[in-house]
């Protein structure tokens, strides 16, 4: 493996991530919202259908989605940015909250990808029998009841914001025998399954009946997926192809514009390998993976290097997005987790690319499951023909040249002009 190879392919990995992401999930105190969350113009006139126990519901479709301008011959694509959140736990930080606002403010949306097990109390952990583990293990811990409290509020009112929900599993295993890198595709299956079903039962799970149900079916919204550690995932995409998933974002990869997997309809979205300033590498484009190659797998408390660290975090997705709408125009996907590491830098680092990122021309920030109904809806020959443009390069002969040879048949806008990025 060269340097750049090898410092890419440092991911959220081994013990010391387990340990790094552990401390504020399980320490996590104060009081939980449990107001209804209702909010915009859906509030109070959606027909809801309960579903089992009454810990989900049909609404209807989402509010809040945006109507994407299509492909067209002679044209530059648009600009995709995903930003995504591994695990999706509100505690005391309140960090989902945060984003949820800042995404309001720019008018963009972003995918959740929740642990299930952030929804089943520590009490209840024999529910849980992960794979090749024992029956309640788990590498990230378990949430006190205030936390998962206002976890079920704020993915209930994220979803109804227009945001995507999505799955990081359970038990987060990234070392030893019972790794996820280890596991078969029946053992993905399993934890798939539980998974739906931590999100499906959590009324009867928790006890707390006075809190509304989520205003989604899961079995429906649940199209995709990132993997623990971003490892198994050969293993995973069968167990994704046959749950009807439509897409999977469980590694790091350049910069260019996506595929199926083998073939099959689900869509590889893999997070962006991105330019890292002062490094001679580029970097995932993950806050784990820029803390790892600055200060280690572990945060530190030593405030030294906060300012430079923050900027080269911020200057990779910067330099990401740069390259990308001046090239390619590639999506760039962004892979981030609720967390302070190293004094919250990262996670400044994150909103200020977002607000960048939302006052930028021809840039749409989309969740994954926007942008996989884009895609589904485009002319094939026209991503074909984008899929054979290296990293950060543009037609040769210029926007105005692509698509020439491709039939340029219409296609259909992926979603309701519902959104703020309605045109």
């Amino acid at each position: 493996m060269n340097s750049v190879t090898r410092r890419t392919a440092m991911v959220a990995t081994g013990a010391a991530f387990a340990a790094a992401i552990t401390g504020c999930d399980q320490a996590a105190n104060g009081s939980g919202a449990t107001g209804n969350g209702g909010t915009g113009k859906n509030k109070g006139k959606a027909k809801v259908t309960l579903i089992g126990d009454g810990s989900t519901s049909d609404t209807g479709p989402q509010p809040h989605q945006p109507k994407l301008p299509s492909l067209k011959p002679g044209m530059a694509p648009p600009q995709f940015v995903v930003f995504s959140w591994d695990g999706g736990a509100e505690t005391g930080d309140h960090m989902l909250t945060r984003f949820r606002k800042v995404m309001k403010d720019v008018g963009g949306s972003m995918t959740i990808f929740l642990s299930g097990l952030y929804l089943l109390p520590r009490a209840k952990a024999d529910l849980y029998k992960p794979p090749r583990n024992r029956v309640g293990a788990s590498d990230i811990g378990y949430l006190t009841d205030e936390s998962i409290r206002r976890t079920i509020t704020g993915v209930r009112d994220a979803w109804l914001e227009g945001h995507e929900i999505g799955t990081h599993f359970n038990g987060h295993f990234c070392g030893g025998s019972g790794s996820v890198g280890n596991w078969s595709t029946a053992d993905w299956t399993s934890e798939i399954e539980q998974a739906e079903a931590m999100v499906m039962k959590w009324k009867t799970n928790t006890g707390f009946t006075d809190l509304p149900p989520f205003p989604f079916d899961y079995r429906t919204e649940l199209i995709g997926s990132r993997a623990p550690c971003l490892m198994g995932q050969e293993a995973l995409l069968p167990a994704a192809v046959a749950a009807h998933w439509r897409y999977d974002s469980s590694v790091g990869a350049p910069q260019m514009w996506p595929k199926h997997y083998a073939d099959s309809s689900l869509w590889l979205l893999p997070m962006s390998q991105v330019p890292f300033p002062g490094h001679t590498f580029e970097v995932i484009a993950m806050d784990y993976n820029y803390m790892a190659n600055q200060a280690g797998p572990k945060p530190t408390k030593d405030p030294t290097n906060y300012a430079k660290w923050k900027a080269e975090a911020l200057g990779a997705l910067v330099a990401g997005h740069e390259r990308a709408v001046s090239g390619n125009r590639a999506p760039l996907i962004i892979g981030n987790h609720f967390e302070t590491w190293n004094g919250g830098i990262y996670m400044d680092a994150v909103e200020e690319a977002m607000r960048k990122f939302g006052d930028a021309a021809d840039t749409y920030l989309v969740s994954f499951r926007q942008l996989v109904q884009w895609l589904d809806a485009q002319n094939p020959a026209l991503l074909a023909e984008l899929r054979d443009l290296p990293v950060g390069q543009a037609p040769a002969g210029g926007w105005a040249s692509f698509g020439a040879h491709a039939s340029s048949a219409p296609s259909t806008d992926s979603a309701e002009p519902d959104g703020p990025l309605g045109e």
